[in-house]
């Protein structure tokens, strides 16, 4: 989110920045205001000598040394422990503003899974919204993990807050109104597709492409709701067999996701029926072609 966020595009455009990570969002006239002053960012991107060091408030978890003059400094990367963090002031983004009045107008959800191309636009508004919940991505060197968890596991965590404390229909209802007020969805794998690294520049190329209304989008296999941007090296192929299975693996593991929530913490974070009806006709449809 912070690469995102903080990225200077060769200073193209004048970006005006919000936060990199809590943010609140008014669903009817869709402005936004930052909950945090200051930003809470790991320190692996951050190397010593870097002018972005110069805006640090507080470290945690990092490491120090003593410089050829003798004087104690940071060693910022993840040398001898993991996920290093620091408080950064607001003034490392010079552009920073804490409430934005201009209506929002797009969504995109971050993901890290290896079926999904380096961007997916989502037209239908349930389809947009149980995405969203179903987000799947990677366990970050954040998180401590129990014994034999598995570290590169694909996980969900909806809508990329796991510190919810209210039910999960109420985030993914107010979304779905988002989406039917004329807000875009789009879908940003920042992993990889098929085993092929997907580029920090790739995905900063294809946010200005949709900013500068570039992006041409085409039917992504045909599936109802989903829009694709070809992108050379990442092609897809659904008459690939591999490739069809494991896109359909996947959409199946958010089906058995939303069919959980009925009943698990008591149903409390239950989604409605068109929650898993969006899900399914995606796989429908995959396997009705097969045919």
């Amino acid at each position: 989110k912070s690469t995102i966020t903080h990225a200077k595009h060769k200073d193209k455009y004048d970006v005006t920045v919000l936060h990199d990570d809590a943010v609140v969002i008014n669903v009817k006239e869709k402005y936004a205001i930052a909950l945090e002053p200051a930003y809470f960012d790991k320190m692996q991107d951050y190397p010593m000598g870097c002018e972005d060091n110069k805006f640090l408030l507080t470290l945690q978890n990092c490491g120090a040394t003593v410089d050829k003059d003798g004087k104690l400094v940071v060693v910022s990367e993840d040398i001898r422990n993991g996920n290093g963090r620091a408080i950064k002031s607001r003034f490392w983004s010079p552009n920073r503003i804490d409430r934005i009045d201009e209506p929002l107008n797009a969504i995109f959800w971050l993901m890290k899974d290896p079926t999904i191309p380096p961007v997916i636009k989502l037209t239908g508004c349930s389809l947009a919204s149980v995405m969203g919940a179903t987000l799947a991505t990677r366990r970050t060197s954040a998180e401590r993990l129990a014994p034999g968890v598995d570290p590169d596991a694909l996980v969900i965590e909806s809508y990329a807050n796991p510190f919810r404390t209210y039910p999960l229909a109420m985030d993914y209802d107010r979304f779905k109104t988002l989406f039917e007020d004329g807000v875009d969805c789009y879908i940003l794998n920042t992993g990889s597709f098929m085993d092929k690294k997907v580029e920090k520049e790739t995905t900063l190329k294809i946010i200005e492409d949709i900013v500068e209304c570039k992006a041409e989008f085409v039917p992504f296999g045909g599936i109802p709701g989903m829009e694709v941007l070809n992108i050379p090296g990442f092609d897809f192929d659904f008459e690939n067999e591999t490739f069809r299975q494991q896109f359909v693996k996947r959409m199946n593991d958010r089906l058995q996701f939303v069919k959980s929530t009925q009943t698990e913490k008591g149903g409390m974070d239950a989604l409605p029926p068109d929650a898993l009806n969006a899900i399914q006709s995606v796989i429908n449809y995959l396997k009705y072609q097969q045919q």
